[in-house]
């Protein structure tokens, strides 16, 4: 069901996902961060959770029994106004679309640990919509500069990530030369890269 971890420290934040396993692990590692935590393994509870709290931002896995990481964020966006991000084992061509189409803050791929994801949610809160009654961060927050990427680099990030079988910094390192190579900065390099994609999703 879910719990309630933490002080108000940095912000609210719910967190969904159906392995109890990695949901204990996101809930530890960002209460430790000074976030407060809500949780929940399943889209129902998570959609009353955030009826009930509000939280200040959603960390949603796709790929769940019942309703799905995306049938929660279309809710989250369209009823309650609320700002998520994704963390999903798959970056298929669907599922990157669709993330695009929801508005999501950020996509992140697993396998992912806690240190990654802390300065992933740290960037999202600097980034999220302004909304009345949020929390603000106290300070300007530091973040990795692959962490600090808008939505459409982290999802090319994910597809470079799950086509080649390549670490976080890898695809990084990766999408930065081919954006060297065709003389185009990293955002615009990873728009042609999140089209083409959506491209073949199309056609296929």
């Amino acid at each position: 069901m879910s719990r309630d971890v933490g002080g108000s420290g940095k912000g609210r934040i719910l967190v969904v996902d159906d392995d109890r396993l990695v949901l204990a692990t996101l809930t530890h590692g960002l209460a430790q961060a000074g976030y407060e935590v809500l949780d929940a393994d399943n889209g129902d509870d998570a959609i009353l959770i955030a009826r009930q709290h509000r939280p200040d931002l959603a960390l949603l896995d796709i790929r769940m029994e019942g309703m799905s990481g995306f049938d929660v964020a279309g809710y989250l966006r369209d009823y309650l106004q609320l700002p998520f991000m994704f963390l999903s084992a798959f970056a298929d061509e669907a599922t990157v679309a669709k993330v695009k189409e929801l508005g999501a803050l950020a996509y992140l791929v697993k396998p992912l640990d806690i240190h990654q994801i802390v300065p992933a949610v740290e960037a999202a809160f600097a980034n999220r919509p302004a909304r009345a009654g949020a929390a603000t961060p106290a300070a300007p927050v530091t973040v990795e500069p692959a962490s600090s990427l808008q939505v459409v680099e982290a999802m090319a990030l994910g597809v470079l990530m799950h086509r080649y079988s390549l670490t976080r910094a890898q695809a990084l390192s990766r999408l930065e030369r081919m954006a060297a190579e065709q003389k185009i900065d990293l955002g615009e390099q990873a728009r042609r890269l999140v089209e083409a994609v959506e491209q073949l999703a199309l056609g296929s």
